[in-house]
């Protein structure tokens, strides 16, 4: 009976064309969506690690709730103590110093009197040591567009869109106007090296990088920070591993009544990132929902027309004896097989686009020219373990389900009538 069926699903292209048409377009389009959903989420969440929170952010209480406006008088000071026992205490992190602050980058002309200004985003990391995690991390090498990483104090990098809005070139000499630690008035003579484009709007657009130790002679805060970033060392963020690691950190060495005591937020506790999280889990479960829904409908009215079109094979079968409830299975049989034939297309088409698209991505830059969000400029899909199976979920899951509800007219069926539909 097993051949006989498979053999009628092949040579007669009315009973399983629409159907593994159908159930190919939905597991094409569930992978697809679910791959490109997994890239765009999981590409914020590493933008937002790598140049913001960290997979853990060290701070102290006061500076974690004013966070948003880099209150640099807030920060972390006798930060080589407490470098050393994180790297002993948790030797399995990587651990980075940074300080974060804002100011004025001022552009002198020929005369040495102002040219332009410009308000700059600057970032002050473990820039001159080359085998520091930072210039890994940042991704420092690939990101540079002109120039040559900085070998010298005082040299800096700056992102190429705001160099060129300040007309600025490699060698030139530019000044930093901001504060200190302490509220004074900060004035320092930078010499750009090289110019970077990380691909990440918020950033490109006024970006600066320097080496920490030029920025704390420059804020007056030596041994200083304004944030330690951990980082496991496999670089894959894991909420439940971080969140514990947080809490265990905060019980030993943050006191409640000290607000320049250290505090510990992992990612998901930073701007709001456990949303972003717990919508990436959701994705996958929703589309496989949706298009279940959707595809079944369908299967179901094309079983309905399916079943009158067969209603003379049902009632040969019946009449030579075969159970209603054996014929209904084997229908379940048929659809099974084209549910898993039209998976297999659907998957195979969905993964092979979504492999481009995490190549090629789509350029998005055009459409968020003010974006605020850490999130790289060209938007990415990401296959996954899951993308591999995911389409055969609603792709079985629908054909069978139509299939069921169908053939329940199968046992609403009279012999009496079998003779009539026998004659037509």
């Amino acid at each position: 009976m097993m051949k006989f069926l498979i053999k009628g699903l092949l040579r007669d292209k009315t009973r399983s064309l629409a159907y593994i048409l159908v159930v190919a377009v939905g597991a094409f389009l569930t992978v697809f969506l679910f791959s490109w959903m997994q890239g765009v989420m999981s590409d914020i969440v590493a933008a937002n690690a790598k140049f913001d929170t960290g997979h853990v952010k060290i701070t102290t209480r006061a500076y974690a709730d004013e966070s948003e406006q880099m209150p640099i008088d807030l920060s972390l000071l006798g930060v080589s103590k407490i470098m050393q026992q994180l790297q002993t205490k948790y030797s399995n992190m990587i651990w980075v110093p940074r300080i974060r602050f804002g100011g004025l980058i001022d552009v002198p002309d020929k005369t040495g009197n102002t040219r332009i200004q410009g308000p700059a985003m600057a970032l002050a990391v473990q820039l001159l040591d080359p085998n520091a995690p930072d210039r890994k991390i940042l991704n420092l090498d690939k990101a540079l567009v002109s120039g040559h990483l900085p070998l010298h104090r005082n040299e800096i990098l700056i992102s190429s869109d705001f160099a060129n809005k300040l007309g600025l070139h490699i060698g030139n000499m530019v000044t930093y106007i901001g504060s200190t630690m302490y509220g004074s008035m900060s004035i320092y003579n930078f010499t750009v090296a090289g110019t970077v484009r990380f691909g990440i709007i918020a950033l490109d657009r006024r970006a600066v990088i320097t080496d920490i130790g030029d920025a704390r002679l420059v804020l007056d805060m030596p041994d200083g920070a304004s944030e330690i970033l951990g980082f496991s060392k496999d670089m894959q963020y894991n909420d439940e591993a971080m969140r514990s690691l947080a809490k265990a950190f905060n019980a030993a060495f943050s006191k409640k009544g000290d607000e320049f005591s250290p505090k510990m937020a992992a990612l998901s506790e930073n701007h709001g990132l456990k949303e972003y999280l717990d919508l990436a889990d959701s994705y996958g479960g929703m589309f496989v929902f949706v298009f279940v829904l959707i595809m079944s409908m369908v299967l179901w009215n094309s079983g309905l027309i399916n079943g009158i079109r067969r209603y003379g094979e049902i009632g040969v079968r019946l009449a030579m004896g075969e159970t209603k409830g054996s014929v209904y299975r084997w229908m379940i049989f048929e659809s099974v097989v084209t549910g898993i034939i039209g998976s297999i297309i659907g998957t195979a088409l969905g993964l092979a686009i979504s492999y481009y698209m995490q190549v090629k991505g789509i350029d998005v830059s055009s459409m968020l020219p003010n974006s605020t969000m850490m999130m790289s400029n060209v938007m990415r899909a990401r296959v996954t373990p899951t993308s591999y199976y995911i389409g055969f979920i609603p792709g079985l899951a629908a054909s069978v389900l139509g299939t069921m509800f169908a053939g329940v007219g199968i046992y609403k069926r009279q012999t009496a009538n079998l003779f009539k539909e026998l004659e037509v």
